[in-house]
């Protein structure tokens, strides 16, 4: 849908990232928002899109976890095409910006998912790279990943893993089955590198934070556990300032307690999604590893029980903190963007409502989050949900 180069987007609330600015205007031009200004004021000749009562403007939701949507899963199908559908599907949820994630694969696999990404990118601003899930994971570990396809990393997957051009790249590792060395190279060559299916001691967490490793992919899920003696990485991610750890937020994954624990660490909390292919799809199930995944009661699960991803999306995350975290809308907000932005070194370009970011917003009712639009770089589509 064509939107005029120069308009401007008023709503009763404007949330910028920082604050709430009431009665207020966002000023887009082409792709970047240009200011926020009072709705009062603006210009006669100005084309304005008048948001209904009551509604939301806030910074996009980001999401660096995203398997699938729209009945796609990236695995099964890495391609463009495959892409654009995941993030149509994502985007009825206020997802305006993802990284699509190829979990454990072969390498061939790999190489066609970074190519596919590499294409997405140059058609849809809002593929901001790809996030590679493994496969240089723990056995002990292995979550719905397959164990078999679980590899020790070798001298030509360095070259793999920095491949992509132009976007960001994470690479989701157990810091313990590989060398100090790697995670210092990948992260020298540009590559956000995230603890995740691990079994590191606190010890081997914290060398490699010293290495250069910023995430931990969906906390508390598939890692060691907190223990008294062996407080493993769940603690030394809580206690590091200049890391960022994903949360699923979806009532399954993680217990309440235990989210709540994670937002009074002194890491930055990012909300994720982890989601498969029923997020903004229309069939209950879907094959991963050629193993069926069926979704009951919005949880993915095997056969035999054992989680498989999400059935959530970005919206609903964050209308579960603010009903069961006992957090603020504008900071459940954050966590669904500026702090996802951050953790992928983009936080001077997205999550924020001000001069020079791109117009990358969401527009929803507040009681609930729902989404009513969204604007990529300045295009506005309308929630088919809405």
């Amino acid at each position: 849908m064509s939107t005029p180069t120069r308009h401007a987007v008023v709503a009763d609330n404007v949330f910028d990232g920082i604050t709430v600015r009431h009665n207020s205007a966002v000023l887009i031009e082409g792709q970047q928002i240009v200011g926020v200004a009072t709705r009062r004021g603006l210009p006669e000749d100005l084309p304005v899109k008048e948001m209904p009562e009551g509604v939301w403007l806030a910074p996009g939701f980001i999401d660096v976890q995203v398997n699938g949507g729209g009945d796609l899963l990236f695995n099964n199908e890495p391609s463009p095409a495959s892409i654009a559908g995941i993030a149509a599907a994502h985007r009825q949820f206020g997802t305006t910006s993802f990284l699509p994630t190829l979990i454990t694969d072969t390498d061939e696999k790999m190489r066609d998912a970074i190519a596919a990404v590499q294409k997405a990118m140059k058609e849809s601003p809002g593929v901001l790279g790809i996030h590679l899930e493994g496969p240089f994971l723990s056995k002990e570990k292995p979550g719905i990943h397959n164990p078999e396809l679980i590899r020790a990393a070798d001298v030509h997957h360095l070259s793999l893993l920095e491949s992509l051009r132009g976007g960001t790249t994470v690479v989701t590792c157990a810091p313990e089955c590989v060398s100090p060395n790697f995670i210092r190279k990948l992260v020298n060559g540009g590559v956000r590198v995230s603890l995740g299916h691990s079994m590191a001691t606190y010890e081997e967490t914290r060398r490699a934070i010293a290495d250069g490793l910023t995430g931990f992919t969906h906390l508390f899920n598939a890692m060691r556990q907190l223990g008294s003696r062996e407080p493993g990485p769940i603690a030394a991610a809580l206690e590091a300032a200049g890391c960022w750890y994903g949360l699923i937020a979806d009532g399954e994954h993680v217990s309440v307690p235990m989210l709540k624990l994670a937002l009074r660490g002194a890491g930055s909390p990012m909300l994720i999604t982890d989601a498969m292919p029923p997020v903004g799809g229309t069939k209950p199930s879907f094959t991963l590893y050629g193993n069926e995944i069926t979704v009951e009661d919005g949880r993915c699960a095997t056969k035999d029980g054992k989680l498989a991803g999400s059935a959530l999306d970005m919206a609903t995350a964050v209308c579960n903190c603010v009903r069961h975290l006992d957090v603020t809308l504008t900071e459940a907000l954050t966590y669904a963007s500026l702090s996802p932005a951050r953790f992928l070194g983009l936080g001077d370009q997205l999550g924020r409502i001000a001069q020079g970011f791109r117009a990358d917003l969401v527009a929803f009712e507040p009681d609930d989050v729902r989404v009513i639009g969204t604007w990529v770089a300045g295009e506005y589509a309308a929630a088919a949900r809405a």
